[in-house]
């Protein structure tokens, strides 16, 4: 299997991080696209401000790429969930996600249920909770490229500094809850 997943909080440097690896040569799926391009949107959560995606029929519309000789990534906040030979969780600082976040036009409720699901570690823990091989990387200060070529170093086997867990926004509860 040749599919990896690169997922974490809205926010945390996904879409940034797979135009930079793109731009290196690798085959970056955009999950948004490929759910839209596959008819797999489904209805609106009105009170989340969010599609409902049937995660079986997304995996199963990635079947290709496992089966392809080529590495792919997927990058999308719902790929931790898909079989795939490796996830990269992307963490971010609580304080730092909440600014990208309303940067990006998010009302506060949405904000705070972002910022309060990366300060739960919710992703990294479904992510852990599969026999799929985890890595975590915190971008809230590395520019891209050196993000970038910490998930080349994880890509090629050299992933040691990178095992879930080194990142810990419990001290941060109180602000958000």
């Amino acid at each position: 299997m040749t599919l990896y997943a690169l997922t974490g909080t809205p926010g945390t440097g996904k879409t940034s991080l797979s135009n930079e690896l793109r731009s290196r040569g690798y085959n970056v799926i955009d999950g948004k696209e490929h759910i839209k391009a596959n008819g797999l949107l489904g209805e609106l959560d009105a009170e989340r401000d969010t599609h409902e995606v049937d995660l079986d029929l997304l995996n199963d519309s990635l079947q290709e790429y496992r089966d392809s000789p080529d590495l792919y990534l997927i990058d999308s906040h719902l790929s931790h969930f898909m079989d795939c030979s490796g996830i990269i969780v992307l963490r971010c600082h609580p304080d730092i996600l909440a600014d990208r976040l309303r940067a990006r036009g998010y009302g506060e409720n949405k904000v705070c249920e972002n910022v309060q699901s990366e300060v739960l570690d919710v992703i990294l823990c479904e992510a852990t909770e599969s026999d799929i091989p985890v890595w975590e990387i915190d971008c809230s200060h590395d520019d891209i490229p050196v993000s970038a070529d910490s998930i080349e170093e994880i890509l090629k086997g050299k992933s040691d500094d990178y095992v879930p867990g080194k990142t810990d926004w419990s001290l941060e509860m109180d602000k958000w809850f």
